[in-house]
């Protein structure tokens, strides 16, 4: 494990962007948002990504994203009532799964609050066997995957 911390993204790492209010029952103790929220943001933007265009019906959908791996790395701190801006991209795309990566930006910041990843297995909803990507979600995927 290499003792070097990553360096945090910048806004133009990121294809799409998805804002999330800040609510006060994020802040914990310590008066900053609590790590375990941050999943909740990914989760949020990525699900709200697919939603808004049409290729996730969270009740009818016949073919559904299940997280099997998710990961945050933290820079600093955010608190209520910051408004929180999520970047999206595609790092991989394959035969029945997604890797994105995400990164919270507070308020208009242009660093990295925090970067993660978050890996959807796409499965039958009713057999819960993986499943190909239908394509009408691969491309929509597809454009989030950024250009070298």
């Amino acid at each position: 494990m290499s003792d070097k911390k990553p360096s945090p993204p910048v806004r133009s790492d990121f294809v799409a962007f998805e804002d999330v209010h800040s609510r006060w029952m994020d802040n914990d103790a310590y008066g900053h948002i609590n790590n375990v929220v941050y999943y909740s943001f990914f989760d949020t933007a990525v699900n709200r990504y697919l939603i808004q265009r049409n290729v996730l019906d969270v009740v009818k959908s016949e073919t559904i994203g299940l997280v099997i791996e998710t990961q945050c790395k933290y820079f600093s701190p955010i608190a209520y009532p910051d408004m929180i801006h999520v970047g999206l991209k595609v790092a991989h795309l394959g035969n029945s799964s997604v890797k994105y990566e995400v990164a919270i930006f507070k308020n208009e910041d242009d660093i990295a609050s925090a970067m993660g990843h978050f890996v959807h297995v796409y499965v039958d909803r009713k057999s819960n066997k993986p499943t190909p990507l239908p394509q009408n979600v691969r491309d929509v995927l597809q454009q989030l995957v950024k250009p070298n």
